[in-house]
């Protein structure tokens, strides 16, 4: 059992939400499903919690009602190696939800997401701060991180 799993509360969309999380990410699954009984209090044979596996990280999602709402207070990080892995995973969570500056989105659900690419990590760490710091105004004039404009600006004189 993974010691700290993200619990994630939805006004009636768990399985929803789990099943395109699920179909987005790679080597992930559905884990189980358990369903609101007589006592409630949703209604009988609703889902209650979802638990589903994303790249080996465990998730709970609850359909807790209206009561509270997901902010940018909280995001996933998502750490992609190339180019087409930000592009494809930046389009599949964004859809119907909204995009935002430097890596940062919503999906459909209110869940904020920041797809990075290790390469920005890497260079804004670079031990001259006038690369990292090209890096990060090239990186603040951007929605989706885009890693060869990153590069030209690190490698700029």
């Amino acid at each position: 059992m993974q010691k700290i799993t993200p619990f994630l509360w939805f006004d009636g969309k768990a399985e929803e939400a789990m099943n395109f999380y699920v179909a987005i990410f790679k080597n992930s699954k559905i884990l189980s499903v358990t369903r609101y009984g007589e006592a409630g209090p949703g209604p009988k044979g609703t889902v209650m919690t979802a638990k589903f596996e994303l790249n080996g990280q465990e998730f709970i999602a609850l359909n807790g009602g209206p009561l509270f709402t997901f902010t940018e207070a909280i995001s996933f990080v998502v750490n992609c190696e190339t180019q087409q892995e930000v592009d494809e995973l930046w389009e599949k969570l964004s859809e119907g939800g909204q995009k935002s500056r430097c890596g940062w989105l919503k999906d459909k659900y209110g869940l904020s997401w920041q797809v990075v690419p290790t390469a920005l990590v890497e260079m804004l760490q670079d031990k001259d701060p006038k690369k990292s710091n090209r890096v990060m105004q090239a990186m603040l004039q951007m929605d989706k991180i885009d890693i060869e404009t990153l590069r030209r600006a690190y490698l700029a004189s």
